[in-house]
């Protein structure tokens, strides 16, 4: 058995000052995708070494049809609009979807 899944990347250069609230609130959003939606199958965040204000999330959904509902969810909205001024850039980065395979 074979599903595809979307796989979203992005890597964000967050304003010095303010990387400590961005922090906070990238883990709550990360949190509450996991918790609540059944299409998010994973939220990461790295920071990039040797730059700590740059950070770059993975994400991985059901189909694309989950991540669009993802992105109309309150919390998303919420963590977009508190966060956008914290962003300096935003980058995204082209992922290949990926195949999970699973035994019958």
């Amino acid at each position: 058995m074979s599903e595809k899944h979307i796989v979203r990347m992005a890597e964000l250069e967050i304003d010095p000052a303010r990387l400590d609230a961005y922090r906070a609130l990238l883990a709550e959003e990360i949190e509450a995708s996991i918790r609540l939606e059944e299409g998010v199958l994973s939220l990461n965040a790295v920071t990039i070494k040797d730059k700590p204000h740059q950070i770059r999330i993975l994400e991985v959904y059901a189909s694309q049809e989950a991540y669009e509902a993802h992105l109309k969810t309150p919390h998303f909205l919420k963590y977009k609009q508190q966060t956008a001024d914290m962003v300096v850039s935003l980058m995204l980065i082209d992922v290949e979807p990926i195949i999970m395979r699973g035994k019958p």
